[in-house]
């Protein structure tokens, strides 16, 4: 078969892929008609200036201040995603269950700030609240990636012990060993993610590295911002270099003594959210013997919510979720090529390296905010600054895969020829697949950006909590949930098809 016949082959194997991918295309366009897209700041140019100014001179705020903030962050990742890994790894025995595979759907469906800021409600600024915020979601996720994990192990060396060994001990001797190094791979994965979130936490108040990175941006102070960012990456950079078995242990134990000691929780307050503030208010201002007339009074003040509230958002987050999501998948492709051997030699691909650790270890809320200053409240910062971070993520992931292949002897000689006919055919399944898995992502990103004053879901979240509605809040929190577990529905029906 000659080189044109294989790419054409590989091409009409995977024309629903192409098919859809058309789709989502047609889509976003679509969408673009109808996005608040405008640069609405009245000099981004130069504040974009004496942004880049600030970068090419970083300067560190005090020392002892910036290392505070430095153990905190990652005693709060540590410390959240130990608590993750246990809860997730018992759901995940029991993930066979419908009730249980729900709860876990939900629980991470809603994203670390919204759970930060219900539990600062039950908390105030205490350890408690992002180390909760952290671990509830994550938990979530641990347990739907360690069951598929431990279900894709070969059954076989299960049947070699004997019919009395039991559940546990086959756990123990078989699906364990196998799975294991799946396993470590996703947890390291995942513990990268707990640093950037305990970051952005720092955005509701706790003293991690977003506290200080707020602080500083919010008064100008560009060097200072320059300066904690770069730590910031060179604290994922160095993973690899400071995590290892032998410090593992020593990080996990340590980070509850990092976590600060906070405000003292007022347990009045948490019982009064419980019992009070979360209640719909015709329910909680209802009289006694007015069943059906509370029942009239709620059914009206919900749909109030969705009418006015819970409509709009989702409408914004949709329009906004699906721009990015063809964004991302534009940038995926265009930054993959940058770190493959096929593409580019070893000193190369350095500077494509050092680009993707930089764009894909910078968390959305963290970009979109910067960009929010610079360019003016619209959904053009939401949209970049969720391009940059999962096109970056996802093209690392597409530039592995596609250093993996082993090309063919009557390759093209021409790169870009290279590109089209041989790369993009080849690795564009596993491309759409990790799209597919990131559109809710995405969407989760793309609600909570609201708070930044885009306006999403995330918008009438925090207006609500503003206006002490907590029962509001709670709505739309769980309506955000509810619309990234149908988004996850619809992306692996979508998987299927293709």
């Amino acid at each position: 078969m000659s080189f044109t016949e294989a790419m054409l082959s590989s091409l009409y194997r995977w024309s629903g892929g192409v098919k859809t991918s058309i789709g989502f295309v047609l889509v976003a366009i679509c969408c673009l008609f109808i996005a608040d897209l405008e640069v609405s700041s009245i000099d981004p140019w130069a504040e974009m200036w004496r942004l880049a100014e600030g970068l090419f001179h970083p300067s560190l705020m005090q020392s002892s201040l910036v290392l505070e903030a430095l153990l905190s962050t990652l005693a709060f990742a540590f410390a959240g995603v130990a608590l993750a890994v246990v809860g997730g790894f018992l759901l995940a025995l029991m993930f066979h269950n419908a009730f249980v595979r729900g709860f876990c759907a939900l629980v991470r469906s809603i994203h670390e700030l919204f759970w930060a800021l219900i539990f600062l409600q039950f908390f105030g600024l205490h350890p408690l609240t992002g180390l909760l915020a952290i671990a509830i979601p994550y938990s979530g996720i641990f347990a739907r990636m360690y069951a598929e994990i431990l279900a894709q192990v070969p059954k076989l060396p299960a049947q070699a012990l004997p019919p009395e060994a039991g559940y546990l001990n086959t756990l123990i001797y078989t699906r364990l060993p196998l799975a294991w190094p799946h396993l470590v791979s996703y947890t390291s994965y995942r513990l990268e993610c707990g640093i950037r979130s305990s970051a952005i936490l720092g955005f509701v108040g706790l003293p991690t590295l977003g506290y200080y990175l707020e602080s500083s941006f919010s008064q100008g102070y560009y060097s200072e911002v320059a300066a904690l960012l770069m730590l910031f990456y060179l604290l994922i950079a160095t993973k690899k270099i400071w995590l290892r078995r032998w410090t593992l242990p020593v990080l996990f134990l340590g980070s509850p003594f990092f976590l600060g000691d906070g405000m003292p929780i007022v347990w009045g307050n948490a019982w009064r959210f419980i019992s009070e503030d979360i209640i719909p208010a015709p329910l909680r201002n209802s009289e006694a013997g007015g069943q059906w007339e509370s029942l009239s009074e709620l059914s009206q003040w919900a749909s109030d919510i969705m009418l006015d509230q819970a409509l709009p958002g989702i409408w914004n987050t949709l329009v906004l979720s699906q721009i990015a999501l063809v964004v991302t998948g534009l940038c995926a492709l265009l930054m993959f090529p940058l770190i493959s051997r096929h593409c580019y030699s070893l000193p190369g691909r350095i500077p494509g390296h050092v680009l993707l650790v930089i764009a894909r270890s910078t968390p959305e809320y963290l970009l979109a905010y910067i960009l929010l200053q610079l360019l003016g409240p619209s959904m053009l910062p939401a949209v970049i600054a969720l391009a940059i971070h999962n096109g970056a993520l996802i093209g690392y992931l597409s530039g592995r895969h596609s250093n993996e292949l082993a090309l063919r002897s009557d390759l093209p000689n021409r790169r870009l020829d290279r590109y089209f006919y041989e790369l993009l055919p080849r690795i564009y399944p596993s491309f759409l697949s990790f799209m597919l898995y990131r559109w809710e992502v995405i969407m989760r990103e793309t609600a909570i950006l609201g708070i930044l004053g885009v306006h999403t879901l995330g918008f009438f979240v925090d207006s609500a909590i503003q206006e002490i509605r907590f029962d509001v809040a709670l709505l739309l929190i769980l309506t955000a949930a509810l619309l990234n577990i149908a988004v996850d529905m619809f992306s692996r029906r979508i998987q299927r098809y293709i």
